[in-house]
Formats: structure tokens, C-alpha cells, sequence
């Protein structure tokens, strides 16, 4: 039996009663089938699922899983998130430069060539979230850029308690502890902006610990281009030009309720003559 139906853009194709095994692409039946995940694991009957899309981790009994084929290849020609730079021949251009720290490198992948599509120089690392704190003086330290991301995977386990407690999700707190080293190494918001957070994170906290930009004002997934949306968008805005801060948040998913942040400055300098 084959059923279709449409998420993001996306064509996925139910295969009902066909076995699981790992590297399938699967949605739950319980959450209506609203996200395309692959498998990465099973182990007594339970399946380890990761976001084909979105930057989310879960697990799930074999029997709630369904089948589906794996998303197409976004087009970056078909998203209505990001404008280049419309350039004047008399003027060169410098974008603010990014380092993307990301343990998922099948979305690091994509953002990086998200970034070279946009005309963006940026420098990717996988990195597990747990041993981001450590490597990120060296690696600021090292390149110097004038954004830094810092991303993968999260969940917050409702189950467990209240979304206040960093202690009831998957990575906040690793995220936090890599945004604290980043900013014992810069200390202002303005020459080191920081994109942090992944899908459901604490948002609150992420702010608090000196991120400009975070996830999840509502505890909803972020799709994997989200953190890479806003940099670009920062990286290609002129230095003396405040960014459109609504507008920036309207351009990912799922707009201020997967991603909020501060008020900030363009990062790209321009120069005449060229």
C-alpha cells in the first residue's frame, strides 16, 4: 500500500508493513507523520532516529515508524530565505566571515555549501556538542571570524520536567559551555556574534550564557539551514546597517518561534575603488 502526502516542500511516500533497518528514512505515525527522519541505530526493539531536516534527535518502537523515501536535495535557487548582495561594479565587498561548528556533518555539509552558493567564506569543523567547549578558543583563536555557529542536535524531554531546567534537555548545556568559552575569548556582542542552539533548545538560557541568536523560543524544531540563514544574512549587511531582525527570523522554518535574537549590526565591509 502506498500513501503520499506533502511536508516542506518535500514528496514523502508511506511503505507500510515493511521491516526497518538502519539508514531507513522513516516518519512516526504517533506525531502524524510530520517529520522525515533516518535511522542511526537499533537496539532491543527501539529505533535512535536523527532529522533528515531538522536538527532533532528521538527514539521510537519499531511498530510507530513508517517507511518514506529520503528528502530530495533543496535547490538553494528555490528557497525564499536569503538575497545576495546586489553589487555596484564601482565597490568590492567583504562579508563577515563564519566558523560553523556542527556535529552533524551531513548538515554542516549542506550549510557549508549553502554558504558558497551565497558567496560567504566560511569554515566548517565537526565537532560532537560535548567537546565543543573545548576546541572553540582554539579554533577562534586560529581563524578569527567574524560569526560563529554553534549546532547539531537537541531535544527537550518534556517528560522529565520543566522547560526551564537545562537538566531536561539533550545538549543546552553543552551548547552553553561552548558559548561561554566563545565569549571568554570576545566578550562583545558586536565583534563576535554567536548563533547557537539546535531544535528545541533552551532559547532563554543560550541568550543568557551570550549568544545573539538561539533556538527554540518555543521549543519547536529548526530545520538544518536555519543557523547558517542568519549568518548569511548578518555576514552580508553592511557594517553601518542595523539588520532587519523580523525580517532575518521570517526567513528560517519556522520564523520566531524556532529561532530569536538580538538586534544587530551587519558584518560586511564595502570598499571603493574595486
Amino acid at each position: 500500500m502506498f500513501t503520499s502526502f506533502s511536508t516542506y516542500n518535500l514528496l514523502v511516500i508511506y511503505m507500510e508493513n515493511e521491516g526497518v533497518t538502519i539508514g531507513d528514512y522513516v516518519t512516526r505515525k504517533s506525531y502524524n507523520n510530520d517529520t522525515v527522519f533516518k535511522v542511526i541505530n537499533i537496539k532491543d526493539g527501539i529505533c535512535y532516529l536523527k532529522g533528515a531536516e531538522v536538527r532533532l534527535y528521538a527514539d521510537s518502537e519499531i511498530s510507530d515508524l513508517v517507511k518514506c523515501e529520503k528528502p530530495r536535495e533543496e535547490d538553494f535557487k528555490d528557497l525564499d530565505r536569503g538575497e545576495k548582495v546586489k553589487v555596484d561594479d564601482d565597490f568590492f565587498y567583504l562579508p563577515g566571515k563564519i566558523v560553523h561548528l556542527d556535529s552533524d556533518g551531513e548538515f554542516l555539509d549542506k550549510c557549508l555549501k549553502y554558504y558558497k552558493y551565497m558567496g560567504v567564506y566560511a569554515i566548517g569543523k565537526k565537532i560532537k556538542e560535548e567537546d565543543m567547549y573545548e576546541q572553540v578558543r582554539l579554533l577562534l583563536n586560529e581563524y578569527k571570524p567574524d560569526i560563529l555557529i554553534i549546532t547539531g542536535h537537541d531535544a527537550y524531554y518534556k517528560k522529565k520536567g520543566s522547560a526551564k531546567d537545562i537538566e531536561n534537555y539533550k545538549n543546552t548545556k553543552n551548547f552553553i559551555k561552548a558559548i561561554k568559552a566563545a565569549r571568554n575569548y570576545e566578550k562583545s556582542h558586536e565583534k563576535l556574534v554567536i548563533i547557537a542552539g539546535a531544535c528545541q533548545s533552551n532559547y532563554e538560557e543560550l541568550i543568557k550564557a551570550g549568544a545573539n541568536f538561539a533556538s527554540s523560543p518555543k521549543r519547536v524544531n529548526i530545520h538544518a539551514l536555519d543557523p547558517a540563514i542568519i549568518a548569511t544574512t548578518i555576514a552580508l549587511t553592511e557594517r553601518n546597517k542595523e539588520i532587519d531582525l523580523k525580517g532575518t527570523l521570517e526567513k528560517t522554518k519556522y520564523g520566531k518561534d524556532g529561532m530569536g535574537g538580538i538586534i544587530s549590526n551587519g558584518l560586511m565591509y564595502v570598499g571603493y575603488p574595486r
